[in-house]
């Protein structure tokens, strides 16, 4: 029995108890070989690269991984589907492989983050991921996108004013949130009159049994004005 010092305790700590699941590849279905791919870089490099913490390798499934799989019913089937501040490829990377029919394209300003993104497509075979460097607000008019999702971005106004010119009349801004996600949609009942938003809820979705639900906040473009 390991006496809670030394590798041991180390290997120990860095085990995920969802590691090993038979559920996962069954949930994950034909996305399951990228999304297993991608699972393993983030593991072997994650922390290395910066992206991670090292808190994070215990809980890659349920907290990034599945988390991110949770948007995944709240986005077409097909279209132009773009991420903002992907940073680790979160939730985009995940979008990507289980939506294989839509283009996924992937928003990340930082550099690094850029050539990490590039190497996982390459690791993982993705072939439906565009991935361009810049920021949300470089983007107007360079896009018109179906959907737009994002992750531990910005809070809820902000966010709307970035990304409402990125999509069409009719789509959908799809955000994942924590605890405050309702605060933050009231809070933001006023940008969205101003942006022409409509029909703003807050969903909690659970993907596996016994995972803890994720909070998604959706909203749909109407035919408002556009403020930068």
């Amino acid at each position: 029995m390991p006496d809670g010092t030394g590798a041991d305790a180390g290997s120990e700590l860095l085990a995920d108890p969802w590691d090993g699941d038979a559920r996962l590849p069954e949930f994950f279905d034909d996305a399951w070989p990228a999304v297993d791919a991608y699972h393993a870089f983030l593991k072997e490099e994650g922390e290395l690269r910066g992206l991670l913490g090292p808190r994070e390798l215990p809980r890659l499934w349920e907290r990034h991984l599945l988390n991110s799989a949770a948007v995944v019913p709240f986005l077409p089937r097909s279209g132009l589907i773009v991420d903002i501040g992907s940073g680790a490829g979160l939730p985009g990377i995940v979008v990507a492989a289980m939506r294989p029919d839509a283009e996924v394209m992937l928003v990340e300003p930082m550099e690094r983050r850029v050539t990490w993104l590039m190497d996982v497509v390459e690791r993982t075979g993705l072939t439906n991921v565009d991935i361009r460097r810049a920021r949300a607000q470089e983007l107007d008019g360079a896009v018109e996108a179906d959907a737009v999702t994002a992750r531990a971005v910005a809070s809820l106004d902000k966010l709307y004013r970035w990304t409402v010119p990125l999509v069409r009349v009719g789509g959908r801004i799809v955000a994942m949130k924590g605890a405050r996600a309702g605060d933050e949609l009231a809070e933001a009942a006023p940008v969205m009159r101003k942006l022409g938003l409509t029909d703003g809820e807050v969903h909690e979705a659970i993907t596996i049994a016994g995972t803890e639900p994720t909070r998604i906040v959706t909203a749909v473009r109407g035919r408002g004005p556009r403020v930068r």
